[in-house]
């Protein structure tokens, strides 16, 4: 076998990142990260990054919203980012698949950790990642930040919301059509550092020649349709003005969340061209769900008092100050997303046993039992109004 033959094909990914404060919120509270896993002196991490391009070893895209009010927000998004990229660095040489979810859970434990202070209690994060390594990319997702794909002329979302809203039009409560209208959309049933462990959702995809990956917090998603995302993909000159389009459409339509998103173009020899009629979902599979049923039994009476007790946090004091900007991006979070139309932006799956549903807004958590008994109220009194 000749030395061209055994040289692994890397993929080559162009990317580019931006996040925005929006029109409303006074602190932006998203982080997101571009990082080459092999060169981790290169990752990218700012509030723009117009260019990055990477084509040798595994690199790694995430985005995390965070919750909590006035600064813990932002420090739970910077800490998801961080933590996940250093262990993910120390992940090197392993199965990506199970390095992705064990980094996760690591950030997870840290948040949780660093929650416990006072001036921290009760914030959290939403958290999309994926790890593109050669020819497959791992999507992992805690929350209601999105993934999608866009390979040809289709786009997909490849994550599914982890979200109430999401969990009533599973159980046909609701119709998609009118999630938008719901009070309670932005109620996530899972997060980062709510609970001591989390159940990641994660898929493995199987790359094409010339897809593109979108990865958004719930600012961008909650104001512009997946097609309007596929058709700014497809005219913009270049990802960065993509980015741009995306970001300033998202704030013309009330900027009222912080916006971030993530683009990354695949390509190189080792990729496959797209195949005529090929679906996408045959080059998805689905490696764990989130069980958002579960989480249900939240209404009957568990509301998190039996968590147990983490570990003694560290401080986090001015002696271990929050990530800076500058080494953690803006972003947010959702589960994986087997069976939808291509070109639809709704979907999450279903819960593990959480003792919290978190709204993504700042300084308050409602126990899952009081928000599904308000929310199945609300539900009940839209339905009759709207049949």
């Amino acid at each position: 076998m000749s030395e061209e033959a055994e040289r692994p094909l890397h993929t080559r990914v162009l990317a580019s990142g931006l996040s925005d404060t929006g029109r409303v919120r006074a602190n932006n509270e998203d982080t997101f990260l571009i990082a080459p896993l092999l060169h981790p002196e290169n990752s990218a991490a700012s509030t723009r990054v117009p260019s990055f391009e990477s084509g040798e070893g595994a690199v790694l895209l995430a985005v995390s919203d965070g919750m909590g009010g006035a600064a813990a927000g932002e420090v739970a998004s910077a800490l998801v980012i961080e933590t996940l990229r250093n262990a993910m660095l120390e992940a090197q040489g392993g199965g990506w698949d199970a390095a992705t979810v064990q980094a996760v859970k690591s950030a997870n434990r840290e948040v949780w950790s660093a929650a416990r202070e006072p001036d921290y209690r009760g914030m959290g994060a939403t958290l999309t990642a994926v790890c593109v390594h050669q020819q497959h990319a791992y999507i992992a997702a805690v929350g209601d930040s999105r993934a999608y794909l866009l390979r040809g002329q289709r786009i997909r979302q490849m994550t599914r919301d982890q979200s109430f809203v999401q969990f009533m039009i599973d159980s046909g409560a609701i119709k998609p059509e009118a999630a938008a209208r719901m009070p309670m959309r932005n109620l996530v049933l899972q997060a980062m550092g709510q609970r001591p462990d989390v159940e990641v959702a994660l898929g493995k995809l199987e790359i094409r020649r010339g897809d593109v990956l979108l990865l958004c917090s719930d600012g961008l998603s909650n104001k512009v349709e997946a097609e309007e995302m596929r058709a700014i993909l497809e005219r913009a000159p270049s990802l960065a003005s993509a980015c741009d389009e995306l970001v300033a459409l998202a704030n013309e339509r009330g900027g009222d969340d912080n916006v971030t998103v993530v683009l990354a173009r695949l390509d190189g020899e080792g990729l496959q061209p797209p195949r005529e009629g090929e679906s996408m979902t045959t080059t998805f599979q689905v490696l764990a769900e989130f069980h958002a049923a579960a989480a249900a039994g939240g209404l009957f009476g568990q509301d998190g008092d039996d968590a147990p007790e983490p570990p003694r946090p560290r401080p986090l004091t001015p002696s271990r100050p929050p990530p800076p900007a500058s080494t953690a991006p803006p972003a947010s979070g959702s589960s994986i997303r087997p069976e939808v139309p291509d070109s639809s932006a709704a979907g999450a799956p279903l819960a593990a046993p959480v003792a919290q549903a978190v709204p993504v807004a700042p300084g308050r958590v409602l126990p899952l039992w009081g928000a599904i008994a308000l929310g199945v109220a609300v539900t009940v009194v839209l339905a009759l109004l709207l049949r």
